[in-house]
């Protein structure tokens, strides 16, 4: 396995997976900032009911945002950070939000968004201090991308936006792959390249969870530019799919000591789990790094359905660095 470092996602390191504790600096959370979306994808699923409970409005408030960083950030400032819906573009104090990460400190501040609001908020964005945008590009032309949004007339913002965006600071273009958009994957990625973008993430959708078919038609030179495209295409020529575990594979996930995922007022195993309908960990405390590490002790990934099934590319990988640095003796754990 190549170091942690070359697969092109910035959070993960070896060194990272050597040295992550329940006292070490927390190094990733991702929160969900509220459930709007004005898109209708066929493939997004959602947020449970119970998340947000009775709440007339589905969505945290500044106040909870603030406080959730807060507490991420005890003892020494988080240092990635991302904030994710529905369309977290679409919440109202999305630029409060983003200053607020940036006043406490943390290093990388990402959005994943469908690309579609107004440019202007999106430089105000990066004006206040969000330097990553994960954003939605599932398909090259019109018709594909408006029939995988489930809304018409949005092909050109997006694109028109990536193209901005990617002047001023580090954009990767996600794309997810269902039946209906996978034969114009290699287009897709072409096209992507020709916007000025950081980096390209193909996934199959929970759904399918299929191998894709002709990566071998991607040139090499695009290959090179992108670290995350050429470690997903790499393992997808091994028979790798991005989702799944390996019989292989740890049974323990490290991500859990030092990552976390906040949805409503529960706090989630993590973002894949929580979007399969897993059961959170806790409620959202000062104690649920504590709480997150007793799940950890107590848990195997390969009796978990979601895990076992959809547990990510990247996750594995780190968790099996994690087992291989910092063994099972847990006493470079606690």
């Amino acid at each position: 396995m190549n170091k942690l470092e070359e697969i092109g996602f910035y959070t993960l390191s070896d060194q990272r997976a050597a040295t992550t504790s329940i006292t070490s600096q927390m190094k990733r959370c991702e929160l969900i900032i509220l459930e709007k979306c004005n898109f209708r994808c066929g493939y997004c699923r959602g947020l449970k009911d119970e998340i947000y409970g009775d709440r007339k409005i589905k969505q945290l408030s500044l106040e909870e945002i603030k406080q959730n960083i807060d507490y991420w950030c005890e003892g020494q400032p988080l240092e990635n950070i991302r904030f994710s819906g529905g369309e977290p573009t679409l919440h109202k104090n999305i630029v409060e939000i983003i200053s607020y990460a940036k006043e406490k400190g943390i290093k990388r501040i990402a959005i994943s968004t469908n690309g579609s609001n107004k440019i202007e908020l999106y430089k105000k964005l990066i004006d206040v201090g969000c330097n990553d945008f994960s954003i939605s590009l599932d398909g090259c032309c019109s018709g594909d991308v408006d029939k995988m949004a489930g809304v018409t007339g949005v092909f050109e913002t997006i694109v028109n936006n990536i193209r901005e965006i990617s002047k001023s600071t580090y954009v990767t273009v996600g794309v997810v792959l269902t039946p209906e958009n996978v034969q114009s994957c290699i287009d897709t990625i072409k096209f992507a390249d020709s916007l000025g973008i950081s980096d390209i993430r193909i996934i199959s959708a929970a759904q399918w969870n299929q191998p894709i078919p002709d990566l071998d038609k991607i040139p090499q030179e695009i290959l090179d530019k992108y670290p995350i495209l050429k470690y997903r295409v790499n393992h997808f020529s091994k028979g790798i799919n991005v989702r799944g575990i390996q019989t292989t594979d740890n049974h323990r996930c490290g991500l859990m000591l030092d990552d976390s995922i906040i949805a409503g007022e529960y706090v989630f195993k993590c973002i894949i789990h929580m979007r399969e309908g897993g059961q959170p960990v806790c409620k959202v405390s000062k104690d649920m790094r504590q709480k997150r590490f007793e799940y950890m002790m107590n848990s195997d990934t390969h009796e978990d359905p979601i895990c076992k099934k959809n547990c990510l590319d990247v996750c594995r990988d780190f968790n099996n660095i994690f087992d291989k640095l910092n063994p099972l003796g847990i006493e470079n754990i606690i």
